[in-house]
């Protein structure tokens, strides 16, 4: 997610985020242990129970890398600690439902990721009235005991910059931008967005539609892009998409339509398919949020916050202390030493016989 070459950069790299960690992570179903305590060793090793709580499955992150990444944290901080794990699957009154039935198993602190934060505020009041701590993953949560994520607005800001410096580089200094945004009932869509205004309203460049696209479902993105063509396609200069899966339902909307050649398109949460729509040239950039220090981070606070300590902290958001961390830009210079690097993919899974020669063009082997 969202040339965040900042202070995350080392993190980042220090970290190795690697794949094979997460091949080492167990799995489990919806509402039950996962982990070292996941036969029961947290009732009778005196473990906590940790319950971690996302919202969706449609973005590949949380499925491949937040779940494991997080899993394999608490294991290696709390031999005898369990998970209770949960996605809701964009659905606000089933994450309700999960998390009261994590309460009732005992979760000793909530980890979530909320599907709507305004209505993540029951969750946290429900979970406050049973004396359950909760930490804010990813998207923040009024009323949090902790917030861990990314510098959200600098994710906007990075995209559209990038954006507009690549527009400006082919020789354009004034056109049709448009703005894919994300769900409206997400609270760092809202941040994404705030930040991209900041650089897209004073560039020069016209926005001249903009969505806020329910769920961040790629078809309604495509659906919405389709019907702008007609409008735009003599004047797009470039297209702002809110993350990945946006992006990828622009860019199908874009060829179906005839617009050739494709204009810069943004992105957020360096997904396989999008390094290899950069790698080929449809998408021009991807935000990366190594997941690894954000997932480490939340576990190191939720087994403080278990254990009634107070976990450490970078700094405060909102009134509630968090750690917050930068994002990177990735574009096709630097697939190599981010992406690769890090070991997010395998070389040989971004690497195939389609893009085999786009990689060896980037200097990926």
């Amino acid at each position: 997610m969202r040339a965040r070459s900042t202070r995350l950069a080392g993190i980042a790299l220090a970290a190795g985020l690697g794949l094979t960690s997460i091949a080492a992570c167990g799995s489990s179903s919806d509402n039950t242990p996962s982990g070292s305590g996941s036969s029961g060793g947290a009732a009778a090793g005196g473990g906590k129970k940790i319950a971690l709580l996302l919202p969706e499955s449609k973005t590949t992150r949380y499925e491949t890398f937040d779940r494991p990444l997080f899993e394999a944290a608490v294991k290696a901080s709390c031999a005898d600690c369990s998970v209770i794990y949960s996605n809701a699957d964009q659905d606000a009154g089933k994450q309700q439902q999960q998390a009261e039935a994590a309460l009732t198993q005992g979760a000793n602190v909530l980890v979530l990721d909320p599907v709507d934060g305004k209505a993540a505020a029951s969750v946290v009041a429900s979970a406050k009235s049973s004396g359950v701590p909760v930490v804010a993953y990813d998207r923040f949560i009024d009323g949090a005991d902790y917030y861990v994520s990314f510098d959200n607005a600098t994710v906007g800001k990075i995209q559209a910059q990038t954006l507009v410096d690549l527009v400006k580089k082919s020789g354009k200094t004034s056109g049709d931008l448009v703005m894919i945004n994300g769900s409206p009932t997400d609270p760092n869509a809202a941040d994404f967005k705030s930040g991209a205004h900041s650089v897209l309203d004073g560039s020069g460049f016209k926005i001249a539609a903009e969505y806020d696209t329910p769920d961040w479902s790629p078809d309604k993105a495509q659906q919405w892009m389709e019907g702008q063509i007609s409008a735009v396609k003599g004047n797009l200069v470039g297209v702002y998409a809110a993350n990945d899966g946006t992006a990828g339902g622009a860019i199908a909307a874009l060829k179906g339509g005839g617009v050739n050649p494709l204009p810069p398109v943004t992105g957020q949460d360096s997904e396989l398919a999008a390094i290899q729509r950069i790698l080929a040239g449809d998408q021009a950039m991807t935000i990366y949020k190594p997941i690894k220090p954000e997932a480490e981070a939340a576990a190191k606070a939720a087994i403080a916050l278990a254990n009634k300590q107070t976990p450490e902290k970078t700094t405060d958001f909102k009134g509630i202390a968090s750690t917050i961390l930068d994002p990177i830009a990735v574009t096709k210079d630097n697939i190599k030493d981010t992406i690769v690097k890090d070991g997010i993919y395998k070389t040989s899974d971004i690497c195939s016989s389609t893009f085999a020669a786009a990689c060896t063009a980037a200097g990926i082997s």
